[in-house]
């Protein structure tokens, strides 16, 4: 029977270091996170699953194999993996010190669907993306594929409080929050102006950036974006209008927190955004635009005009139900610490200009 309840553990498992088994319509794996299990004597594995980018990264897979970063690859050494030597494979930060590796081999996948699930799973609980073969060691949570897909079915989203917010911007402001079954994670919106029928509300959908958003971070536009988003809503208040904006809980583009900081140390080596995810074996887009659509639609939003350079935001929501009558350009001076963050994003993930 499908449970959600069981990513909810699985990921509180992980995030603690103990093993999970992740059961797919093709096989069933026990699996051991190597970033955060207790390093103890005599725990070793004949197998490690880490993401196709990481394997790249090793010489194990080409590039073609490694289209889709964060899919699984198995590989096994000539000797059994200990919990350090997967932990030092499974870190790019290390990959400079330890140059030389292997050998190793990659095998056959078996447990396909797990081995994908056990990669997203991941991903949510903010942890580097390979895992140990388990054997003979305790099993804290169990999760299926299908109580993955119940676990981020945005219908399982809903308002759990609103309230009236005056904000620097605007003064006439209400603030929205939202909860999902099993996820601590709370989105909110908050509506500047008044919600009328009369008017297409100009909407900015903003996801999380702690260095960005509170610390005044330079390496990113994240918060000069929310700032002349606020502001520009607040225009449109003024004028008649109304606008949103949804604060979405997914950092890094959906990596966490710690991966996008270490993302950040991989940059400082050279490599660009893209690249940097690459290497941490994450995807450099993972954000949840379902639950952004489902956040719009317990609103009452379904027509707006969108305040984005990614022309994919537009399509993306479009393809979910919404009517997006207009991109408006939301684009501000770079700087010298995120020019090239901006360049990547230009050249490489499509935003636009203007």
């Amino acid at each position: 029977m499908t449970d959600s309840r069981n990513v909810a553990r699985a990921l509180d498992a992980l995030r603690h270091g103990w093993a999970i088994r992740v059961t797919g319509a093709d096989g069933v794996l026990d699996l051991l996170p190597a970033e955060t299990a207790f390093v103890q004597p005599g725990i070793y594995a004949a197998r490690l699953l880490i993401s196709a980018a990481r394997a790249a990264t090793l010489k194990l897979a080409n590039q073609r194999d490694a289209a889709v970063p964060h899919a699984p690859v198995m590989i096994h050494g000539a000797v059994p993996f200990s919990l350090a030597t997967a932990r030092s494979l499974a870190d790019p930060a290390q990959d400079l010190g330890n140059p030389l590796r292997g050998p190793f081999r990659a095998d056959p996948l078996d447990a396909a669907d797990a081995a994908t699930a056990a990669m997203d799973m991941a991903r949510l609980a903010g942890i580097l993306p390979a895992f140990m073969i388990a054997t003979g060691v305790e099993v804290a949570a169990e999760a299926s594929v299908a109580d993955l897909a119940a676990f981020k079915d945005p219908l399982n989203l809903s308002i759990q409080a609103r309230a009236r917010l005056p904000v620097h911007a605007c003064e006439d402001a209400e603030i929205i929050a939202f909860r999902a079954r099993d996820d601590l994670r709370e989105h909110v919106a908050l509506v500047l102006g008044t919600q009328t029928g009369d008017r297409v509300p100009l909407v900015r959908l903003h996801s999380e950036c702690l260095t960005g958003d509170i610390l005044g971070s330079l390496k990113c536009d994240c918060g000069p974006q929310l700032d002349a988003a606020l502001a520009q809503m607040a225009e449109e208040a003024r004028a008649g209008g109304w606008g949103v904006l949804l604060y979405l809980r997914q950092e890094g583009r959906g990596i966490g927190l710690i991966n996008k900081l270490r993302a950040y140390e991989l940059q400082d080596q050279g490599f660009d955004t893209v690249d940097a995810n690459e290497r941490l074996g994450l995807p450099s887009e993972a954000r949840d635009f379902p639950v952004a659509a489902r956040m719009l639609d317990l609103i009452g939003i379904h027509t707006l005009r969108l305040l984005t350079n990614n022309p994919q935001k537009v399509a993306t929501l479009q393809s979910l139900g919404l009517d997006v009558v207009e991109r408006v350009a939301h684009q501000l001076p770079a700087n010298p610490h995120n020019e090239r963050y901006l360049a990547t994003k230009r050249d490489r993930t499509g935003h636009l200009l203007r």
